[in-house]
């Protein structure tokens, strides 16, 4: 029981979370929050040294207040170095960094890691996907790594 406590505890450590960097309105509510685009930041939480901004749309309303509502299946992201670049540990070759709700059940905002070993690059893809059905509207950047580091791959 003990290591799978252990386990659950370091896989939700190395989860990256949001840090809210601003929102602006889009829409006008007379009831409940404004619809809105809101930024958040993301520190990679397999590499030090990056941190991933990511925009998208939050619907408000009554049902956005409540929780209630699904936010649309548009995102951007920009992905840039904000110190010096190390690996704590050997990184998978594509693995997912975040994922959020953003309906009440069964829509996720979802953000991967995936290495470029070629290139010495990191690369990361934002999209939303539904149990039912996804959206292949996506975002993507990338984080070239000096040549000095190389990117360890598991």
């Amino acid at each position: 029981m003990k290591p799978l406590l252990l386990l659950a505890l370091s896989a939700i450590a190395l989860t990256a979370h949001a840090e809210p960097i601003g929102e602006v309105d889009t829409v006008f509510k007379l009831i409940g929050p404004d619809h809105k685009i809101v930024v958040d930041a993301y520190d990679d939480p397999g590499v030090k040294g990056v941190t991933c901004y990511v925009s998208r749309a939050k619907t408000g309303g009554i049902k956005g207040g409540l929780g209630l509502a699904e936010d649309k299946a548009e995102a951007s992201i920009a992905c840039r170095q904000t110190g010096p670049i190390s690996f704590p540990k050997p990184l998978r070759q594509q693995d997912e960094m975040f994922n959020e709700r953003i309906s009440l059940v069964f829509k996720r905002l979802r953000v991967v890691r995936m290495v470029d070993v070629e290139r010495n690059t990191l690369v990361y893809l934002t999209y939303s996907d539904r149990v039912i059905e996804g959206s292949p509207q996506n975002s993507v950047t990338a984080v070239p790594v000096d040549r000095s580091v190389p990117i360890p791959v598991r």
